[in-house]
């Protein structure tokens, strides 16, 4: 990403559901991510619709600093992207 860009909303979604998606293949993590959204295992699916979610994802992988290197590691992005990305989406959600 440039200098001076912003990450677009799209490019943040993405970012966050790749998180998502290897947060799902990571059995541990996913039932602390799980636990501390309040969220059960069926209502995953929906709640990923709602704004705000993948802003809480990224939120949660901000929170986990070896969860978040090996997500960065697996993705090939900087760890500053999962911040931009979080910056992109929470400022949606609030509109």
């Amino acid at each position: 990403m440039p200098i001076g860009k912003r990450l677009s909303v799209e490019a943040a979604e993405e970012l966050a559901i790749s998180a998502l998606a290897y947060l799902a293949g990571n059995p541990d993590a996913l039932g602390r991510f799980l636990s501390l959204s309040g969220i059960g295992p069926a209502d995953l699916r929906a709640a990923a619709r709602e704004s705000g979610f993948l802003a809480g994802v990224l939120e949660f992988f901000l929170a986990d600093e070896s969860l978040l290197l090996s997500f960065v590691e697996d993705a090939r992005v900087r760890p500053t992207m999962i911040a931009a990305a979080h910056h992109a989406l929470a400022g949606e959600s609030e509109l």
